[in-house]
């Protein structure tokens, strides 16, 4: 799968949605493929009471589920169409999944992706 195709799949999922007073959902969306060439997604969900989780972090417990735990590409896109990079708590959930993720590829915007490792403090410690 192409970069262009997996954002295409996460733009595709994003757009906010209201369930509930407490909770808002899709103001991201988020696409992985992993080593295998599998494709996972996950949108964030948002509540009045901190309780939500980021987009991310649903498309690994798919890739979970799966038994799957090597991310070979992943992408975070909002809304409004705009990529974004993962928060820190991804960052690190990503890498704590599997030692291999440190080169997972990381979509910073069209046409550029950086390792893992070069969005991590210390990513060998």
């Amino acid at each position: 799968m192409t970069d262009e195709q997996l954002i295409a799949v996460a733009t595709s999922l994003a757009g906010e949605f209201r369930t509930s007073e407490q909770c808002v959902a899709g103001g991201v969306a988020a696409a992985l493929v992993t080593a295998a060439g599998h494709v996972y997604t996950g949108i964030c969900v948002d509540t009045g009471s901190s309780l939500g989780f980021c987009a991310e972090h649903a498309a690994v417990a798919e890739m979970l589920k799966a038994r799957e735990s090597a991310v070979a590409t992943i992408v975070a896109v909002t809304g409004t169409k705009q990529i974004i990079a993962p928060c820190g708590r991804c960052r690190e959930l990503i890498w704590q999944l599997d030692r291999s993720n440190r080169t997972s590829r990381v979509i910073m915007s069209n046409g550029v992706a950086i390792p893992l490792s070069d969005l991590l403090p210390y990513p060998d410690a």
